[in-house]
């Protein structure tokens, strides 16, 4: 292979890994991309090894905003609209899966009934209880914590979260699988390879995280490990396994372990 060769196949698998991190971020987020963006169902598993990096862009708009907020006003408000734009950025996708997990986790009395409720888009008193305290702690948290530190906190909490959902799917079985509308609701898929880039991407973030925040980074992997691995045996004990509204569900736990570890130290 000659050098011309070889520079266009490096810029093919260049193209194509650019093509797998648009289309976590098409996935994930309501973000812009391409029209044209070529899509698979293999891609679009293998898209879960960007999952991270996506995080840390939702991540930056959160702390991007947080930054020129707080140059104009106290920082409580300066939090929220952070949080507003993290919400818009990502059409509240975990949010709603927290939700909707905590309605079908704490008001199913049975494994068949806490799926069929977890399946319906309306959300309950638990849904709405769960997702209001979320809400509030990531604003109490954020708001606490020096503006540096929130700004970094954001960006971590968010990679974060997005790589704990791909722990449990690449670890964890679907609860789905086998059921009556498996079909409708197919088992994502991480493999080895796609597991392993995103967790290059993570403790690439908690070096920085570490360099940057010392032992706070640390109580804030501490205490997101803690919520995270607590909801993951919630769910594995009453379904058998995960479906896509635990993994927001833990998405949202993870990132709001972080503020808390945070705000615990600083």
């Amino acid at each position: 292979m000659n050098s011309t060769e070889a520079g266009e196949a490096w810029a093919g698998r260049t193209r194509a890994q650019w093509h797998l991190f648009l289309l976590a971020l098409q996935f994930l987020t309501r973000l812009p991309v391409p029209r044209d963006l070529p899509w698979s169902s293999e891609a679009q598993a293998r898209a879960g090894r960007y999952y991270p990096a996506v995080g840390l862009v939702v991540g930056g708009i959160g702390a991007g905003v947080l930054a020129l907020g707080a140059q104009v006003w106290p920082m409580p408000l300066a939090v929220l609209l952070s949080l507003a734009a993290t919400l818009v950025a990502t059409g509240a996708l975990h949010e709603d899966g927290l939700a909707d997990a905590a309605d079908g986790l704490v008001g199913g009395a049975t494994r068949t009934r806490a799926l069929e409720i977890m399946r319906d888009s309306r959300i309950g008193t638990y849904g709405a209880v769960a997702l209001g305290m979320a809400l509030a702690i990531k604003v109490a948290a954020l708001a606490a914590l020096p503006l540096e530190a929130a700004c970094l906190g954001l960006i971590v909490a968010h990679a974060l979260g997005r790589g704990a959902a791909v722990a449990v799917i690449a670890t964890t079985g679907y609860a789905r699988a086998g059921d009556a509308a498996a079909s409708k609701f197919p088992a994502p898929v991480v493999s080895r390879r796609d597991g392993m880039v995103a967790l290059v991407t993570l403790l690439a973030v908690l070096l920085a995280a570490g360099a940057a925040l010392g032992m706070a980074a640390l109580v804030g992997l501490g205490v997101a490990a803690l919520l995270g691995l607590t909801f993951h045996r919630i769910y594995v004990a009453k379904l058998g396994g995960y479906t896509g509204d635990c993994l927001g569900g833990i998405q949202q736990l993870v990132e709001i372990g972080f503020y808390l570890g945070l705000a615990a130290w600083l």
